[in-house]
């Protein structure tokens, strides 16, 4: 069951996200929140602080809760996440379309990427994003057959870490990844809502389990209006 703290913030980033409190405006008090969801102050609290740290709020010293412009998504780079849960932490209300799903030997390009030999059975699935009724992140990935040795198309709909992880046992540790900004490809164009982009952010990632094997390559395809890369880091003085 969810706590009510979530099932407060879940409400209000809904409604910040459809526009009923528009950027620069002030969500209600804590006193008429408190009234509205018949819950306790603290609850309150912990609802704004979750949407503070998700980029919803920002908490103004004798002003209140100053709501923020959410139009892009932010989409933290540095974390191992799955879309999945990211969809579930920021409230997306997301759906997955599986465009491709085969089990193929692996190109020379897809060996080197996942440290494989050429020929070696690799799982190359395509995966589109849609999120608030707009195509916008195009997911290319392999994964390694040698770890993963099943795979079906309806855990690539769910999630194939939650399969990963709770079905398989394994424990996904790290990722390696980049960022750069190609030229939209006419794959991205059937796929993505564009809008007229010509190009799109993509993010390539080397995700490895917790004993350094690589088992996963991705690279991700995003349109560029829509979102932004985030990452928090600490000055640190030598």
């Amino acid at each position: 069951m969810k706590s009510k703290f979530r099932f407060v913030y879940q409400q209000l980033a809904d409604e910040i996200r459809t526009s009923r409190y528009e950027p620069g405006s002030l969500l209600p008090s804590e006193h008429e929140l408190t009234d509205r969801f018949q819950v306790s102050r603290e609850t309150i609290r912990k609802a704004l602080k979750l949407l503070s740290e998700h980029g919803y709020i920002q908490k103004v010293q004798g002003k209140g809760s100053v709501v923020l412009d959410f139009a892009r998504l932010e989409f933290p780079f540095s974390g191992v996440m799955s879309f999945q849960e990211l969809n579930e932490k920021l409230a997306l209300s997301a759906l997955t379309d599986v465009i491709r799903f085969e089990q193929q030997p692996a190109s020379s390009t897809a060996a080197t990427r996942l440290d494989l030999t050429e020929g070696d059975p690799v799982w190359a699935v395509e995966r589109v994003r849609t999120i608030e009724g707009e195509r916008v992140i195009l997911d290319q990935e392999l994964f390694s057959v040698a770890v993963i040795p099943k795979l079906t198309r309806e855990i690539c709909e769910k999630s194939i870490y939650a399969y990963i992880e709770g079905t398989l046992g394994l424990t996904i540790s790290f990722a390696k990844k980049e960022i750069v900004v190609e030229e939209a490809t006419p794959t991205d164009q059937a796929h993505l809502d564009l809008h007229g982009a010509t190009h799109v952010v993509v993010v390539r990632s080397y995700t490895y389990l917790d004993d350094a094997t690589l088992f996963q390559y991705t690279a991700s395809r995003h349109r560029p209006d829509k979102f932004r890369f985030v990452d928090f880091a600490r000055r640190v003085l030598q």
